[in-house]
Formats: C-alpha cells, sequence, structure tokens
C-alpha cells in the first residue's frame, strides 16, 4: 500500500495498516524532520511538494521491494505540506516471515524515499 498525505501520520495506527498474518518480522522507520542547521540557521520548516506521479513512484518502489525480498507486505507513506521540526515527512514499514529480509526491505526502502524524483523540497532556515 502506499500513500501520500498533507496529513500528519499517526504511529499508533501504523501497524493496524500493514498484513502480519504470516509475518515474523515487522519493521517500521519514520523519518522526520531534523534541526540541521544550514547556512542560513537553524530549519524552521521544510516544504514538500509532488511534481509528477508521486503514487506511479511509490507503488514502483513497493513493487520492486516485494520482488528483492521475501515480504508479506510494504507500506509507504509520504508527507506533503509544511512540515516542521520533529513531524514525520515520510514511513516505511514492511512485514516478513524473517527479521532479515524485514529489516534489509525497510533500509532499502528508506533509501529510496529520500531520493524520490517526483518530491519537491524547499527548506527554510530562521
Amino acid at each position: 500500500m502506499v500513500r501520500i498525505t498533507p496529513d500528519p501520520i499517526d504511529p499508533a495506527q501504523i501497524y493496524d495498516l500493514i498484513t502480519t498474518k504470516k509475518a515474523g518480522s515487522v519493521v517500521i522507520h519514520y523519518a522526520v524532520v531534523k534541526p540541521m542547521a544550514g547556512v542560513g540557521g537553524t530549519t524552521s520548516y521544510i516544504d514538500y511538494a509532488t511534481n509528477g506521479d508521486t503514487e506511479a513512484e511509490l507503488r514502483d518502489m513497493a513493487d520492486k521491494l516485494a520482488a528483492e525480498f521475501a515480504l508479506e507486505d510494504v507500506l509507504l507513506i509520504r508527507r506533503t505540506g509544511r512540515l516542521r521540526v520533529g513531524d514525520i515527512i515520510s514511513l516505511a514499514a514492511v512485514s516478513s516471515p524473517n527479521s532479515g529480509d524485514a529489516f534489509e526491505a525497510c533500509k532499502q526502502a528508506i533509501g529510496r524515499l529520500k531520493k524520490m524524483k517526483t518530491i519537491v523540497k524547499a527548506e527554510v532556515c530562521g
């Protein structure tokens, strides 16, 4: 499953969204806005927008992860809009019969979410 949303990601609801009937391992990772000290100072907020078919890009990522690893389910969520320090930017969650595939697939998902071509990021420092 993939989602693009301007709404906050609620960690309490994530486990219920991923299929776990055959899973022996579930790995969930949240990427959050960090207070980076850039050229203009500390991050105040970041605006994220879509530029292209973001849902298709996420779906392609999920399909490739499912083909590369022994997974029961993949959940990728990407936020858009204005996010402040501490807000969740994205989520990668996978379930698998084994922990090795679950951890490696989640690690790969994190890297792929960071490199999305259809997400435009504008960081504002203050």
